[in-house]
């Protein structure tokens, strides 16, 4: 609303200048020359179309419904495709591969998104997350498989969430709370944080990451 309000102003001030070149007169306020009427006319509807796109932009920002949770809807298909595209792409033998000691192996890396996809979609929803028996040293089938259903669940799960209810009050981490919205900005941070994961872990095995591939 604001911003539709601030280009309207903008117009307007544009619309002013013009109008006043149209009625006789330059941006300084001395007589304009004789025989100009018919490029003034020309102003004056520039500036009438400049604000009434200026109108209907606004108009269609206002009217976008539901912007958090819709946001969130269409990032899911995408962010599904590149993240079980990336477990995939790993080899079967490579779900044992940690960059250092220290780190995940690449199979608790997928078992620990298709986990983080089931809790964070149930508690967003208000249902309960599906069970599901995972271990790091399962085969890569069953990770990737578990991924997948992760996913499915999700989109399932968020089909009947809007932004009516972003404020309320959700069970979290730790005995600590936060709201519905909270909890959807940190499932898009988990897809962020997590896809980039497995494409460190592919490059580091010389694979290229769904999103690093040539355009077919």
């Amino acid at each position: 609303m604001l911003l539709g309000w601030a280009r309207g102003y903008a117009a307007g001030g544009i619309l002013g200048r013009l109008i006043g070149k149209a009625a006789g007169q330059t941006l300084d306020g001395t007589e304009s020359e004789k025989g100009a009427g018919e490029m003034n006319m020309k102003r004056l509807g520039l500036a009438m179309a400049v604000v009434l796109m200026s109108g209907a932009a606004g108009a269609a920002q206002e009217t976008v419904p539901n912007p958090v949770t819709t946001t969130v809807k269409e990032l899911l298909p995408r962010y599904e495709k590149n993240m079980v595209g990336a477990a995939d792409l790993m080899p079967a033998e490579k779900f044992g591969f940690k960059p250092t000691p220290e780190m995940i192996t690449f199979g608790h890396l997928t078992m620990h998104i298709a986990q983080s996809n089931n809790f964070l979609c149930a508690k967003i929803s208000g249902q309960e997350a599906p069970k599901v028996e995972l271990k790091d040293t399962d085969a890569k089938e069953k990770l990737v498989a578990a991924l997948k259903d992760s996913f499915a669940y999700c989109s399932s799960a968020l089909a009947g969430v809007d932004d009516s209810k972003l404020g309320d009050s959700l069970p979290w981490f730790g005995g600590r709370k936060t709201s519905r919205a909270g909890a959807l900005i940190a499932l898009t941070d988990d897809w962020y944080d997590h896809y980039s994961a497995q494409a460190v872990y592919l490059r580091l095995n010389g694979i290229l990451p769904p999103t690093a591939k040539p355009a077919k």
